[in-house]
This record gives C-alpha cells, structure tokens and sequence, in this order.
C-alpha cells in the first residue's frame, strides 16, 4: 500500500478553506493532517473536501482555538485522541489505516514568549505536554506508527534562519530541542523529513510579521513527519511546499509531505 501524507497548521480551517481546497485539488495528498483548525468538529467545511474524494475524517475540535483533524481519501477508525498536560485542549487525535498503521496528528503548545516556566505557564504547559508524551511512549513503544504536525521546535541547527540567534528564542532553546529529542528517542522515532533531506536548512514557517517573508528567508522547521523504526524504510519524496506561504491569505506555516509504501 502507497500513500503520500501531508501536514499543514492551517491557522483556521473555515477562514482558509479555499487553499485547503487548492492543496487538495493541485497535490491531491491521500491524507492530509490539519492543525489549528479553530472550529468545533461540527463546523468543520467537510462538504468541499468530500467533493474531492476526502470522505473521511477523525477531527478533536474547539471554538476558536487548536483542533486537529485527519482527512482522507482511505477509510479511517478513529484511535481517540490524547488530553497532555491536563490543559483541556483540542490538540491531538489519532486514527488507523486499512494496513494496520496508525497515524497520530499533533498540535504541541506554542510555549509563549519567554522560555522559563516559572514566569511563563505557557512554556511550563509546552515542556509537561513533551514530557507525558515522553513517558506514554516509554511505557508502550509505538509500533507501525506515524505521528505528525505542528510540533512547535525547530531542533536542528539547520532548522532555523540563525542558530546563535535564536537559541533564547522560544521554539528553538536548548531545553526544548533536549526534550524534543526525548520524546523522539522513548518512541524511537525517525525524522522522514531529514532522513530524506539530510542536509541544508529547512523552514516550514515564516512569521506574519515579517511582510518579506520570501527575500528576508527567517523561517524556521517547526512541523514534522515522524515515523515508528519498523516502517521509516518505507518513506521517501519528502517534501516542504514552500511557494503555499505566498498563497492568498496564507497560514504562516506550509505542508509537509512524505510519502510510504507500507
């Protein structure tokens, strides 16, 4: 069985629907991953994604803030979805393909702007949220496993516009990208993305902030394509879509793709 899977923090899937309908319709991923949908499930524009053969769906959602959900064109069963750190949110959901692999979508706290958790929540909830994740993976290893999304760090070198620069800088500090590579090391986890690119840097986001975001380049790789050991053999064509970032009424992050042959 071959899939391509794509991720992409929307950033509002009722406000964005129309590039979400253009990704589909031009790339024509057979799964595509969303987070900060920012809907209830219910409001969630499933009608024009059916219409291009994404009849299926698993989704966690809220009023306008987080959510995930999971489209796709192959049949989906729900897997449930993971409440970390106690905080209540929308901010994970998991399903099974007909093969038997599970595909875990995520969407990590975002951590706020100053990384020291004791005058800072928002960092204190982002690093607990890495760290029951950690110890879920610790007690049951993930088998014929793929997880997901906007994970919020950037952790290597050659993720982020300016290393020495951004290592204050939260989504790249030293105390996220050790627990980043905790969670990745309790699942054993492979990173598809750099195993197919193994070098250069890489950005799947570029702040709104910067109206230059394209000549100016400070991005950073925040959303990611994980597989389990057992299956990362059979990734391949990994892929950022950089050029989505200038679309009209852009999200500030872009899809990632990668595709399997499991």
């Amino acid at each position: 069985m071959s899939f391509t899977l794509a991720t992409w923090n929307i950033n509002s899937v009722r406000l964005r629907e129309p590039i979400v309908l253009q990704l589909l319709q031009d790339e024509a991923p057979d799964i595509l991953c969303l987070q900060e949908c920012k809907s209830p499930v219910e409001l969630i524009p499933t009608k024009g994604f059916a219409e291009l053969g994404y009849t299926h769906m698993v989704a966690r959602g809220q009023k306008g803030y987080n959510g995930v959900a999971i489209l796709s064109k192959l049949p989906l069963q729900d897997a449930g979805g993971l409440d970390l750190a106690n905080l209540g949110h929308a901010r994970h959901v998991a399903a099974i393909l007909p093969n038997g692999v599970t595909i875990h979508n995520h969407y990590v706290p975002a951590g706020g702007d100053v990384p020291d958790r004791e005058k800072n929540e928002k960092f204190g909830q982002k690093l607990d949220y890495l760290t029951e994740l950690r110890d879920i993976f610790n007690v049951q290893k993930p088998e014929r496993a793929i997880l997901v999304g906007d994970l919020n760090i950037a952790p290597r070198e050659d993720d982020v516009w300016d290393h020495k620069k951004l290592l204050k800088i939260v989504s790249h500090t030293p105390i996220e990208v050790e627990y980043f590579n905790n969670v990745m090391v309790s699942g054993d986890w492979v990173d598809v993305t750099r195993q197919d690119i193994p070098e250069g840097l890489l950005y799947s986001w570029w702040s709104y902030r910067a109206k230059d975001w394209d000549e100016a380049d400070k991005g950073r790789r925040l959303d990611h394509i994980w597989a389990t050991s057992d299956i990362a053999a059979s990734a391949h064509s990994s892929r950022v879509m950089r050029v989505v970032r200038g679309w009209e009424k852009p999200s500030d992050h872009v899809p990632v793709f990668a595709t399997f042959d499991i």
